[in-house]
């Protein structure tokens, strides 16, 4: 009830762009959970040619996010989306016909880029809409997207017991579906005016090195979440066999589940208790706490396969919880540092920083598995992602340190209520002064 009632406080723009992040999320989640099954079972791939395949991916997304964000930035946030969603329809059809490595890089990075695209559009246009309650905002939005994440792997596991094809086929429908209806729904928005040129821009962008700092240091919290696409699917088929895709989607069950039922709670009560800055920096923790009960249990000698999955599971449950922590403050900081110029294009300069991370985890964790694997010491691949997100948390905090007094100044945050975990519900017709009191 506390979700419904935040989003129905929310102008129709920003609801429909979490409704559409919830399609475009099913769609992308129908296939992606079990791309890396399927490269390396019915196509033979090694795990450093899926790491370099996921990793192509999401650099394609993470590091073209600057072109996307500039983009929108210019030309208006409608068009970006709209042409993304096209894009990504192409990239998944694309996937239905690739079997060798070359194939199948191009067809990953059409889909990436598809996301390096829309991505920037969507953020900058639901800050925008949001206002001094982007938090609230970007936390409903992530209910949104989780929910996506929920559905997608029940729907692709289905249509997996026919063929993988065609559920890449429909994956792509949906996103073609996704075209055409913001095409027809989604009211334009304009990008920020701006007279100077784009290297002007970047250069201006590159100079601020709080945001940079920033970026570089929140690298490290996505090499910790995206392994939920790439060790934690190669973990379930190596202690559970024929039953991998049933593993694997319990585990994006159990992400959604947790995000779905626990976003807007988790974001007020860390908003709460520590602030946007800390609270930013405990969630990091919380990511590299959630690969501790895999370096206990590494697999399914010690203790049998049931303990062995019940530890993938408490660990994918955990690492939702972090990454649920992390999503809207760090969103929200990432305006902050912008101080409300050309958003889309922090957004995708921020991206490409954190997505060369990406490509270079994925490679890492890709060849370690496989090195550990052959050693008999996979608990060395969670110890060393606990040691990184450890790592990680001190470099946020670090880094956000500088700028801590930002977040506490009248104005420059939405409004929560005294009472933890509830939010401001705008009325019809409500001011933003009258947001800002506390009931």
């Amino acid at each position: 009830m506390k979700t419904l009632r935040a989003f129905a406080g929310f102008d129709t723009p920003a609801r429909l762009l979490m409704i559409n992040q919830f399609g475009i999320n099913l769609g992308f989640y129908m296939l992606m959970p079990y791309l890396a099954g399927y490269l390396s079972g019915p196509l033979g791939l090694a795990a450093w040619a899926v790491g370099l395949v996921l990793g192509v991916r999401n650099f394609s997304q993470q590091g073209m996010f600057l072109i996307g964000g500039t983009l929108a930035d210019r030309l208006g946030y409608k068009p970006l989306i709209v042409a993304g969603c096209v894009l990504r329809t192409a990239g998944f059809a694309a996937l239905i016909f690739a079997t060798s490595l070359p194939m199948l890089l191009i067809a990953s990075a059409a889909t990436g880029f598809a996301g390096a695209l829309f991505n920037p559009a969507v953020r900058a246009y639901l800050a925008a809409e949001a206002g001094e309650r982007r938090v609230e905002a970007f936390a409903v939005f992530n209910v949104f997207y989780q929910a996506g994440i929920l559905a997608g792997p029940l729907v692709g596991i289905a249509l997996l017991g026919v063929d993988f094809r065609w559920t890449a086929a429909a994956a792509a429908a949906v996103f073609a579906v996704l075209s055409v209806a913001q095409l027809c729904a989604l009211p334009q928005r304009s990008g920020v005016s701006t007279t100077s040129s784009v290297w002007t821009d970047w250069r201006r962008i590159a100079g601020n090195r709080r945001f940079v700092a920033f970026a570089v240091a929140m690298g490290g919290t996505y090499v910790l979440s995206f392994q939920v696409y790439l060790a934690l699917p190669l973990h379930a088929g190596a202690i559970s066999g024929a039953g991998a895709q049933e593993l694997t989607a319990l585990v994006f069950v159990v992400s959604g589940v947790v995000a779905v039922a626990g976003q807007v709670r988790i974001t007020a009560w860390l908003r709460a208790r520590w602030g946007i800055g800390r609270g930013l920096v405990l969630g990091v923790g919380v990511l590299a706490a959630a690969f501790l009960p895999l370096a206990l249990v590494p697999g399914a000698g010690p203790f049998g396969t049931v303990a062995a999955a019940v530890a993938l599971l408490l660990s994918a449950a955990v690492l939702a919880v972090g990454t649920a922590a992390v999503f809207p403050f760090e969103m929200d900081t990432v305006v902050s540092l912008s101080e409300g110029k050309l958003v889309a294009t922090h957004y995708g300069f921020y991206n490409t920083i954190v997505g060369v991370a990406i490509l270079a985890g994925n490679l890492g964790t890709g060849a370690v598995l496989d090195v550990a694997r052959s050693a008999g010491a996979d608990r060395l691949v969670w110890v060393g992602l606990t040691l990184i997100g450890g790592l990680t948390a001190l470099a946020v905090h670090r880094a956000i340190r500088p700028v801590a007094g930002r977040h506490r100044q009248p104005g420059a945050l939405p409004a929560y209520t005294a009472a933890p975990g509830r939010w401001p519900v705008r009325s019809p017709g409500a001011s933003s002064a009258e947001l800002t009191r506390t009931p």
